[in-house]
């Protein structure tokens, strides 16, 4: 078991993070991004003081270790997940990589009057892509019903038809933290002759992901909510999808030739996804971030993470007039308000006191309907929350008195 005080030795913002406030910082917005571990920094900065140069345009001795730096990486990251190397395509971040899916592959293969099946639950980034392929294609866009939060086989059943070309979904609700069933439904998807396209954000820095065994054709996500850096992240595809789908953008190290007739060939998958320069010193850091979290144990991570949840739950319903809204999730997000006051109010109040959370909608704009709430606010914990930092929260909640008073303080 691993001990969440032990590990912040490891994290320098513990010890040198900028506040405001006269207060330690309760740091608990890990869903919106993480703190870097030590050996991210390194290896960032070993790329910017040891290894600086280009991938794939230069026949010297830093050149070649970048391009097979860059070859040990996407190993790294297929490992990770258990993917095949050419399956990992390097992004700036989730957005990036369901951008890739939509316009590279929806956008090419769908028709009118196909369906594109999405649930109210979406972060933006698994929503507004597909909107963009239903104004290109004029396919439909329809939406999986919610059952207690969740997205169930059940309900995906329901909803798909002979029509039904894509599902996109979050593996789990950046909102909610409910985990849904992708096993499951994935098959339900694949004897419909639909594809599944999963949003991993929320999932991958936190749980032991297999690609394989879940049988997902498309994973999205982010290096900087797993103790990497700010933009990077990875589109997994399978083999076959990748080489089914087009570039979104065009440039050098992606193709092999063009010519003034206006022809292209490009390089297969995964390189004619990355035109240009890549993020190589966020690269070099997204594999320590990887390295580092295998180190820990995934399934460390998630039962540690599983018992601070429960601890935050059992604490949490003693604050008087708290309304949680996922009680019964199994990730770390919990959201909650305080009946009568607004939830950036609570929000601000609880910055007055240096404890760090998320208010309003979080990029989840169509969940008021479900939820019935205009906004809301949110924890997220990681490896590194300790109970004192919940502890911290509760008393917070519970000593508030007039939650306007931070606004003159």
């Amino acid at each position: 078991m691993i001990d969440s005080k032990l590990i912040r030795k490891d994290f320098p913002m513990y010890e040198n993070h900028i506040t405001m406030q006269k207060h330690d910082l309760v740091y608990l917005d890990n869903a919106s991004t993480t703190f870097k571990p030590y050996a991210v920094l390194k290896a960032e900065e070993e790329y910017n003081t040891r290894f600086t140069s280009n991938t794939h345009r230069g026949d010297y001795d830093l050149c070649f270790y970048n391009d097979t730096k860059l070859a040990e990486v996407r190993h790294t990251v297929a490992e990770f997940i258990n993917a095949n190397d050419d399956e990992v395509v390097f992004t700036s971040g989730t957005t990036m990589s369901i951008n890739f899916v939509a316009l590279g592959y929806a956008a090419k293969h769908l028709i009118k009057d196909d369906e594109i099946l999405l649930s109210v639950s979406e972060h933006a980034s698994n929503v507004l892509p597909w909107y963009r392929v239903s104004q290109i294609t004029g396919c439909k866009i329809k939406f999986i019903p919610l059952e207690n939060g969740r997205i169930t086989p059940e309900n995906v059943k329901k909803t798909l038809s002979k029509h039904t070309k894509i599902v996109a979904i979050a593996h789990v609700s950046n909102v909610l933290g409910y985990v849904n069933d992708i096993k499951a439904i994935a098959k339900v998807v694949h004897e419909a002759g639909a594809i599944i396209a999963v949003d991993g954000a929320q999932s991958v820095p936190h749980m032991k992901i297999d690609v394989k065994d879940l049988d997902i054709d498309f994973l999205s996500f982010s290096g900087h909510k797993m103790c990497g850096p700010t933009g990077t992240g990875v589109l997994y595809g399978k083999a076959n999808l990748l080489e089914e789908t087009d570039p979104v953008f065009g440039g050098g190290g992606m193709n092999v030739k063009f010519d003034t007739d206006v022809s292209v060939k490009y390089l297969s998958a995964p390189t004619k996804f990355e035109a240009g320069t890549l993020h190589l010193e966020g690269i070099y850091g997204l594999e320590a971030a990887v390295k580092y979290l295998d180190e820990i144990g995934m399934e460390n991570i998630e039962v540690l993470e599983k018992n601070l949840r429960r601890y935050a739950i059992s604490e949490l319903k003693k604050v008087p007039d708290l309304v949680i809204y996922n009680e019964d999730a199994e990730a770390g997000i919990i959201t909650f308000n305080k009946k009568g006051v607004f939830a950036q109010d609570l929000a601000t109040y609880l910055n007055s006191k240096g404890i760090a959370v998320r208010s309003g909608q979080h990029c989840a704009k169509m969940l008021h309907h479900y939820l019935n709430e205009i906004a809301t606010v949110r924890m997220s914990i990681y490896f590194y929350t300790t109970k004192e930092d919940i502890d911290a929260l509760v008393n917070a909640l519970k000593n508030g008195g007039h939650f306007l008073d931070a606004y003159f303080a």
